[in-house]
């Protein structure tokens, strides 16, 4: 990395990467964020941390392919983003925790919906990950009607049940409960041992103990 504007990459164990990062540029009409950013994302959990402001969740939109990047490659396995851009998404799960778009649907059509995006989307797991959650008593309400807790677990067990090849999670802790956090951090904690799956979590710090493959700091050059 060679500027403020690339952040630091740190990756621990040499495993082969899931998600490349090469020459990532992008910035907004009165802020440059990234200039060069690139970065080997292997299997398991990244952290991408860095203080408000710093591009944590514009980075997650930019490699979900929501974000047009100005410059650079993004490449999941051997599929480029640029290449085969539909392909590309299958293989990313992301969801803004601050969008409306799905409000007027209730969290059971929200998940019926999502089969049909992610190809290797589990049944079982998302009813597992319903009850471990607590959103059973909230799957036939509208999504505009939940709290920002509930409304944050129905992205959470739609990320963990996707299995996408890549799972981007902004702030994934915000307006959980004690036991929703718990929850969630032992999600992690088994994530960061799959061989085949990359999740990378945006967040100002560590997520508790769980093991870490990767960190993109963004505060630091």
């Amino acid at each position: 990395m060679r500027n403020q504007h690339e952040g630091r990459f740190i990756e621990h164990p040499a495993t082969p990467a899931i998600l490349h990062i090469e020459g990532l540029r992008f910035g907004y009409p009165q802020r440059e964020l990234f200039t060069h950013l690139s970065a080997r994302i292997p299997s398991g959990v990244t952290l991408v941390c860095g203080g408000d402001g710093s591009g944590k969740t514009t980075l997650l939109r930019l490699l979900a392919g929501q974000l047009p990047a100005q410059a650079g490659v993004l490449q999941i396995n051997d599929m480029r983003l640029n290449d085969q851009p539909l392909c590309y998404r299958q293989q990313v799960f992301w969801a803004d925790p601050q969008s409306e778009t799905w409000d007027q649907l209730s969290a059971v059509d929200y998940f019926k919906s999502l089969p049909r995006l992610y190809p290797q989307f589990d049944e079982q797991v998302l009813t597992e990950l319903i009850e471990g959650l607590s959103l059973t008593p909230h799957l036939d309400k509208p999504l505009y009607m939940l709290s920002t807790g509930s409304k944050r677990k129905v992205w959470l067990a739609a990320a963990f049940a996707s299995g996408a090849t890549v799972t981007l999670l902004d702030e994934p802790f915000a307006a959980l409960d004690k036991a929703s956090i718990g929850f969630v951090l032992e999600l992690l904690a088994d994530a960061s041992s799959h061989p085949d799956r990359a999740w990378l979590v945006a967040h100002y710090e560590a997520p508790g103990d769980v093991p870490l493959a990767a960190i993109i700091d963004l505060d630091h050059p």
